[in-house]
């Protein structure tokens, strides 16, 4: 697939998913809700890659929805309004699907951000595992102050990042919070001092990650996010079923041989997705 607002790039194991309009801040156009899920899938469908790391080109990380997405959709405010409100509900969840392939990805996804990432930017970012940051970045839950209510994921994942009263100070308020403050409530892991070590910070933790046994690094994805929508008596029990299918030996050797001989493990790639019942 070629993409008009984004850039893939592959280097060993790692993926790396690039914002890649600086001139108009990378703001989210119509193509970029097609375009965005469409890679992040096609990353995971084919496998080789153990992490995705999603950065951006320019100034600033992403302005977030671009305007031309809003046009779009003044022009379903007509006509029958149970109709128009159905079409609605179906356009959110198509934009929520977005992001929520982030977290249906079986490999981490770590988010670099520098300068600004507003609105539907913060919305991308609560739906990686990890974020880093340069320390002129900032961000912004900014749809209150344009006369909406955020609905792309914004909302439901941030109060399970950082303390919820936080949460409702900075979307009530939609004022900008800096890298330092992030960092403070745990929304980003790092600050860096600028976009070049920011990357190679990023660079050198999905390194780490890569190294180790893709099946065990998916499933230790899959069962944190389990865990944090459900009780721990639960998730336990998720746990046990997971491991009495996935718990392999082969990997599990192979990491102990690769400590007792100083060498770096060689683990399979997970397979790709299923596209045919033909063998």
């Amino acid at each position: 697939m070629n993409y008009s607002t984004l850039e893939i790039k592959q280097q060993g194991h790692i993926a790396q998913v690039v914002l890649n309009r600086p001139d108009a801040m990378n703001s989210m156009t119509p193509d970029f809700w097609v375009e965005f899920p469409a890679a992040i899938r096609a990353i995971d469908n084919e496998g080789s890659a153990r992490v995705i790391v999603i950065s951006s080109t320019g100034k600033h990380f992403s302005a977030g929805m671009d305007l031309s997405v809003f046009l779009n959709m003044k022009e379903d405010f007509k006509g029958d309004p149970s109709r128009r409100a159905e079409r609605m509900r179906r356009t959110v969840k198509l934009l929520q699907d977005s992001f929520t392939a982030l977290e249906e990805a079986r490999m981490p996804v770590i988010g670099a951000v520098q300068g600004g990432a507003i609105g539907g930017a913060v919305d991308l970012l609560s739906a990686c595992d990890m974020r880093y940051c340069t320390d002129d970045a900032f961000f912004t839950i900014k749809e209150t102050q344009l006369g909406m209510t955020a609905d792309v994921g914004t909302l439901q994942r941030l109060p399970k990042l950082i303390p919820i009263g936080l949460v409702k100070e900075l979307a009530y308020t939609g004022r900008n919070f800096g890298a330092q403050e992030a960092k403070q409530l745990g929304f980003v892991n790092k600050v860096f001092d600028n976009t070049d070590a920011m990357l190679e910070g990023v660079m050198e933790v999905a390194q780490q990650i890569a190294a180790n046994s893709p099946l065990a690094v998916a499933g230790t994805k899959t069962m944190i996010n389990y865990a944090v929508d459900h009780s721990v008596a639960e998730s336990l029990n998720y746990m046990a079923t997971w491991q009495a299918g996935m718990f392999q030996m082969e990997d599990v050797f192979n990491a102990m041989q690769a400590q007792k001989t100083k060498t770096i493990p060689d683990y399979p790639p997970l397979h790709g997705a299923v596209t045919s019942m033909k063998s």
